[in-house]
């Protein structure tokens, strides 16, 4: 016979925990939840008296879990998502009315979210005509100026191309991966005695980073430019050099994950955002409704094990919400 649940322990103490988590801020999370700070605050002491442990270091700036709410929040938040899965499937998603559909998406999510995000769509889609394709943000992105793709769920290209609507799914800051073990008390300065390794100068990431070292004024030998996210992987896990990269990137690593030390990128508070990018004919409903799913499969599959590497991301990394 199942265990029953502690008594007093309500679900909205378990999303006020995973907000707070996430955010590292009581008014943060109070705004996000709409309400007050003190209820914010109310609803963590009661957590605590029911579990028995403090799940959240309020020493810190910004807060961050304590070694049992790291524990604890990954069952926190599958229990939320479960539940939120389960709210959704009750509105089910209707596009009954397509007769056909093409959708781009990253090569971010291939092996994770793009699968069950085809296997939903064609659910829905029985009657209608349905293509998917995978690859680079760019050339998604010309397949739906070009009319090719009716959307595509992309990093945002910054300005979006006239006539398209972006419908935000997921921040992605930048990150430093290194070699496990590497000292990084002397900044990315320190690190000249590995090689840097530049992302594809065509991608959205590619540009970003090379906007950053810009502003930061370091220059880097050009070495190494690769778009393979597992090439250069590979290459910090051996100790051969580091990288500038996102938490959303870095979980992609497969085996070679263990041999990677994630840290923050040194004087920047940069991201690149996620979004589904709709075309011309597209408004309203549809691209609105595939957004939704796409962040459900995104929080379930990415956010959780992101935070529990890298707990100092705090709300950095976070599925957007819908306006």
């Amino acid at each position: 016979m199942p265990a029953p649940l502690h008594k007093g322990l309500t679900l909205r103490g378990l999303e006020v925990f995973e907000a707070l988590a996430r955010t590292g801020s009581v008014a943060a999370t109070a705004a996000e939840l709409g309400m007050s700070a003190p209820a914010v605050s109310q609803q963590m002491k009661n957590l605590a008296q029911v579990l028995g442990v403090d799940l959240i270091d309020h020493s810190r700036r910004p807060m961050i879990p304590t070694p049992a709410g790291r524990l604890f929040l990954p069952r926190a938040e599958a229990a939320l998502s479960a539940l939120r899965s389960g709210q959704r499937d009750l509105t089910a998603l209707d596009l009954s009315g397509l007769s056909a559909l093409s959708l781009g998406v990253i090569e971010d999510f291939e092996n994770e979210v793009t699968p069950r995000l085809a296997a939903r769509l064609a659910e829905a889609l029985s009657q209608c005509a349905f293509r998917l394709r995978t690859g680079a943000s760019h050339n998604l992105v010309a397949g739906v100026v070009a009319r090719d793709l009716d959307m595509a769920m992309c990093a945002s290209p910054g300005a979006h191309p006239g006539g398209t609507t972006a419908y935000p799914i997921l921040t992605d800051p930048y990150i430093v991966a290194v070699p496990q073990g590497t000292d990084m008390t002397g900044g990315l300065t320190g690190l000249s005695h590995l090689v840097f390794l530049r992302r594809d100068l065509t991608q959205v990431m590619g540009r970003q980073i090379e906007t950053y070292l810009t502003r930061v004024q370091l220059d880097l030998p050009q070495r190494f430019e690769m778009d393979s996210n597992q090439s250069i992987s590979a290459l910090v896990a051996s100790g051969t050099g580091w990288t500038i990269t996102t938490p959303l990137s870095l979980l992609r690593a497969g085996r070679f994950a263990g041999g990677i030390d994630a840290h923050p990128l040194p004087d920047a508070d940069i991201a690149r955002d996620i979004v589904l990018l709709a075309g011309a004919d597209w408004s309203g409903a549809i691209p609105a409704q595939i957004a939704s799913l796409a962040r459900e499969l995104i929080e379930a599959h990415f956010v959780a094990d992101a935070h529990a590497r890298m707990p100092w991301l705090g709300h950095r990394f976070a599925v957007l919400g819908g306006d």
